[in-house]
């Protein structure tokens, strides 16, 4: 009750900004804004990001940034952006889980080249587990998820930050 939503888009500069607001029609602007997104397969620059919030937000707000890094070091070069916006307002980074790399590891290796893909499979795995960790000891709250639960997990991850008082 009472929170407002907004939304920013960005890859090299921002694309979509709608205020935040609380008004019925918010909820469709949004879905609007991303709707017309069109996707980007170079790496975000979360300066830009952290340019366009320090112009559109006053206050302190919680920010769900949907991300996928790929590896530690893409993390890496975003994270002083990250840092600086952790320092205002509370973020929580939701990054994905890759399920097609998560059904290598089920299978059963037999073949030597079996065998070399799934310790590829682990260790792209062990990565995004590192990437979750990383984000946490640096004041950033982080999701990693399953893009098909991703509706789920991050109304009950915003339900317990709000709950822990956080928000």
């Amino acid at each position: 009750k009472g929170d407002k939503a907004g939304l920013i888009t960005f890859q090299h500069k921002p694309e979509t900004i709608i205020p935040a607001s609380s008004r019925s029609r918010q909820m469709n602007l949004i879905m609007e804004g991303l709707y017309r997104q069109k996707t980007g397969y170079k790496e975000s620059s979360f300066d830009t990001l952290y340019a366009a919030v320090r112009r559109n937000l006053s206050q302190r707000s919680l920010l769900i940034i949907y991300t996928n890094f790929e590896s530690v070091h893409a993390m890496h070069r975003q994270l002083p952006y990250l840092r600086l916006l952790a320092r205002q307002h509370l973020v929580l980074c939701v990054i994905f889980r890759n399920t097609e790399v998560e059904a290598l590891m089920a299978q059963p290796a037999e073949t030597t080249e079996e065998i070399y893909t799934k310790g590829i499979a682990e260790q792209l795995m062990h990565e995004k587990e590192i990437i979750r960790r990383e984000l946490q000891v640096n004041g950033i709250h982080a999701l990693l998820t399953a893009p098909e639960n991703l509706s789920v997990n991050t109304i009950n991850k915003y339900l317990e930050l709000k709950s822990r008082g956080l928000i």
